[in-house]
């Protein structure tokens, strides 16, 4: 355990150099540790376990666990066509006789573009620049999505897809009767006791909120997504992304435990990517050969204008790592290799 806090610590310190801040968690043996370094903000004190964060693109994870409860649920199918599930669409795109569906969505294997019409990648990276998505509202993304013209038969091959699983939160909160926020906290952050995890916080949690920054270290402001937020738009905290590691890690022995069901039908979907990669239901994996043998990495990361973040696990080995950082640089290299040394025992 002390060698775990050292490690996590560590990890903490040595982002704080590259970012603002950054907080760090570490799970092995069922034992949990998190450290915050650096601070939040102009102003602000050291991040720690309930400091919010912009969690980017590991918002996929969440969008995917709800699509595994309602299919279990049977208010949608995995293979049911995005047509059907969305209210008054204008035309979805086609290719190949072959209609996008949820599946494809959640797998990244639509043949959708990365980004919506009117979007283009550089416009990500403009320091100080207002949210990027912010016009993108259903109607103009549906628009936009009627005429876009897939990349390649959906379900043939991998394209990491962004408009893809906003339009897959968008289809669902549709079905459901509900907002994007509302559907998440009631499927996913209810059962797993995640009380910080959400799309707009509240007054008490706006005080907790860390500020992004651009790599130099200007402030930057925050994004919202507008109608598409389940491609990137909740924030969380390192505890709250935890529980959700030890849900994950937990399912295959504990099949009633909470949202077991769900998660095992997200890694039981499963597209082959390439020989040592693949993608589930919001999760991407691979393996990590070295000579130590093969370790099994189950990750997402994310990136919004001054935010980053990376959640990855093994559930072979039962460790686990979450990263969280108030500046737009990656910070997948530290806790790829956090994981690393928790999978190797050094614990």
């Amino acid at each position: 355990m002390e060698e775990l806090v050292s490690l996590v610590q560590q990890t903490a310190d040595r982002l704080a150099g590259q970012h603002v801040g950054a907080v760090v968690a570490g799970l092995a043996d069922g034992a949990v540790e998190i450290h915050g370094a650096g601070r939040t903000g102009p102003g602000g004190g050291v991040p720690g376990p309930h400091t919010l964060f912009e969690i980017g693109s590991v918002t996929k994870v969440f969008t995917s666990l709800v699509l595994a409860r309602l299919a279990l649920d049977e208010a949608v199918g995995l293979d049911e066509p995005l047509a059907e599930v969305l209210a008054d669409t204008p035309t979805v795109p086609v290719r190949g006789g072959q209609p996008v569906t949820l599946r494809h969505l959640a797998t990244h294997t639509s043949g959708l573009p990365r980004l919506p019409r009117g979007i283009a990648a550089r416009a990500l990276l403009m320091p100080n620049r207002p949210d990027p998505y912010a016009g993108c509202t259903a109607e103009a993304v549906l628009r936009g999505l009627a005429r876009t013209r897939l990349r390649a038969a959906p379900g043939r091959s991998f394209r990491y897809s962004n408009l893809g699983v906003g339009l897959l939160g968008l289809a669902l909160a549709q079905r459901a009767g509900t907002g994007y926020g509302e559907l998440v906290a009631r499927e996913v952050c209810e059962p797993l006791g995640l009380t910080d995890t959400c799309l707009r916080p509240g007054e008490e949690q706006s005080g907790r909120l860390a500020r992004g920054h651009a790599p130099g270290g200007r402030p930057v402001p925050y994004w919202d997504l507008a109608a598409i937020p389940g491609m990137g738009g909740l924030r969380s905290t390192a505890a709250d992304l935890a529980a959700l590691l030890r849900a994950q890690l937990s399912a295959g022995r504990e099949p009633d435990g909470p949202l077991a069901p769900a998660i095992t039908l997200t890694r039981d979907t499963r597209h082959r990517v390439n020989p040592f990669a693949w993608t589930h239901l919001g999760w991407l994996g691979h393996r990590l050969h070295s000579q130590q043998g093969g370790h099994l990495q189950l990750w997402h990361n994310g990136g919004t204008g001054g935010f980053s973040s990376f959640v990855a696990f093994d559930p072979e080995k039962q460790v686990g790592v979450v990263v969280l950082a108030n500046t737009r640089r990656s910070v997948d290299p530290a806790g790829t290799a956090l994981l690393r040394r928790l999978q190797l025992g050094r614990v």
